[in-house]
């Protein structure tokens, strides 16, 4: 797993704030365009769920927003990342490292970090904080919640699957057995029941909590893909991080059966780590977090913050299906039907997977 977490070439006042930042897992890079040419004064913090820049999938994303800050607002950035098995209060530390060193607002990536995010915003109410993927009700004010409706581009997702399959077989590869994560799982269930009740989905987690190992573990990504694969499933959609590399790998080298690999969060097809697999990924449930990133930051310069819980679905272009190699081409009809079912409301996607 990809480990070199970036910060940005900004000039941290204090020895303590740059040992600090250190600790926490941010390191230095050459990128000296995020000086904010344009003067803004904003610094912006990023801490990063498991896997960093560089995952190929959901941290990349939010990471693109961020660049795209840096480029089109003239911002200053610096980004850290969790590691592997760390404790809430290693989260807390790498938050409050971000606070003490001036850095307003600080955007937490993932759910993992709710617990950090509410105990350091509580202490630092003169700092704008966002967190992806969660919302609680017992959150402070100073924190905005950038959430998605993962179960609606997971259902087109299904849709795909479905219509694709040959052996009437599809997997599942959930990274952690969350409640986020079952929304892919049920979104991507319901997509393939609605356009083929015929065929089998089967599931498989890599990892349950307190590990959350499942989203930084290509091998265990891999392993579980073969798993479906001698199985029989032909099309394995992965909602894993980078763990989903390996999946896509496993995919790639399958012949019995051929076999097709559903990408997640960022255009798979087109990351130049994946590359070497594109012919074999049928499309990828992009999860526009780079959208929300920026459209976040931007709220802040422009002095209209977000507040509260702010949700991309479907319609807003908060999620979608990546058309990358053309490999969607044929069922477009039937792709863009299930979609105009959905922004209009006439299909509703369930959350959760059934019980049991």
């Amino acid at each position: 797993m990809r480990r070199s977490v970036k910060l940005a070439a900004v000039v941290l006042s204090g020895s303590l704030g740059i040992a600090s930042l250190a600790a926490c897992g941010a390191k230095s890079t050459d990128n000296t365009a995020s000086a904010g040419a344009s003067g803004s004064g904003l610094k912006v913090g990023m801490a990063y769920d498991i896997g960093g820049r560089g995952d190929q999938s959901f941290n990349d994303s939010a990471a693109r927003g961020l660049d795209k800050a840096v480029s089109d607002l003239g911002v200053q950035k610096t980004e850290a990342e969790a590691k592997q098995g760390e404790a809430d209060s290693d989260k807390e530390a790498r938050l409050n490292s971000l606070v003490t060193a001036g850095f307003n607002p600080v955007v937490a990536v993932g759910f993992v970090y709710q617990a950090a995010v509410e105990k350091v915003a509580k202490a630092h109410p003169e700092v704008k904080f966002a967190i992806i993927d969660s919302a609680s009700t017992t959150q402070p004010s100073n924190v905005t919640s950038l959430t998605f409706s993962e179960q609606e581009g997971s259902y087109l997702a299904g849709v795909a699957a479905a219509l694709k399959t040959k052996t009437k077989q599809v997997g599942f590869i959930g990274g952690v057995q969350t409640e986020l994560i079952k929304k892919f799982e049920a979104g991507y269930r319901a997509g393939v029941q609605a356009t083929d009740p015929s065929v089998k989905v089967d599931v498989k987690y890599l990892t349950t909590p307190p590990d959350f190992s499942g989203f930084g573990d290509p091998a265990k990504g891999k392993s579980a893909a073969q798993g479906l694969l001698d199985n029989k499933d032909d099309v394995i959609y992965s909602a894993a991080g980078s763990s989903g590399s390996g999946a896509i790998e496993a995919v790639f080298n399958s012949t019995n059966p051929p076999a097709w690999a559903i990408g997640v969060d960022s255009d798979q097809a087109n990351q130049p780590a994946l590359s070497a697999y594109k012919a074999k990924i049928l499309t990828s449930m992009v999860k526009n977090v780079d959208t929300a990133v920026f459209s976040y930051i931007n709220s802040i310069k422009t002095g209209n913050p977000l507040t509260g819980v702010k949700n991309f679905d479907l319609k807003q272009g908060g999620v979608s299906l990546a058309t990358t190699g053309g490999h969607i081409d044929d069922i477009k009809k039937q792709l863009d039907d299930a979609t105009a079912k959905i922004t209009s409301g006439a299909t509703t996607i369930p959350t959760a997977p059934p019980a049991g």
